[in-house]
């Protein structure tokens, strides 16, 4: 297991993504993995089908992926989603993200690309009756 976030940390990623998916029939997921091969895409790509995400009926998934050896990160979002939002929406979501991580922030960060994603998910899926979780909200762990 990856012991980067505090159990307070994680708990507020946990409630943020909560909170998101709360509003939304989207489902957003936090990886953290230790290595990968190739492009940090790939790989958030590759994790993103292990996890099952594209399951979701409105394939509306997405996936923050987290390499903290490597000080790299990615994210994919799943077909439904990625033609509603801008094309360089996702980029902006990790410069955002990415501020925060420059500032040791990187609980805080994580959070803010949940919300950010979220409101996205809520705008163009919003939750309506009869939606439910489709995907686990606990943060996964690679090798």
């Amino acid at each position: 297991m990856i012991d980067f976030f505090s159990k307070e940390e994680e708990k507020r990623i946990l409630q943020t993504i909560g909170e998101a998916e709360r509003q939304t029939s989207g489902e957003i997921r936090v990886h953290m993995e230790r290595d990968y091969e190739g492009a940090i895409l790939g790989a958030a790509s590759r994790t993103f089908f292990s996890l099952g995400m594209e399951r979701t009926k409105d394939r509306n998934g997405v996936l923050i992926f987290i390499v903290p050896d490597r000080h790299d990160f990615a994210i994919f979002g799943d077909r439904g989603i990625n033609e509603k939002v801008p094309p360089d929406f996702w980029e902006a979501v990790k410069n955002v993200m990415q501020q925060h991580f420059r500032q040791g922030m990187f609980a805080e960060g994580v959070c803010r690309g949940v919300e950010m994603a979220g409101e996205k998910l809520r705008a163009f899926f919003p939750w309506t009756e009869g939606d439910k979780n489709e995907l686990s909200d606990e943060i996964s762990f690679g090798k």
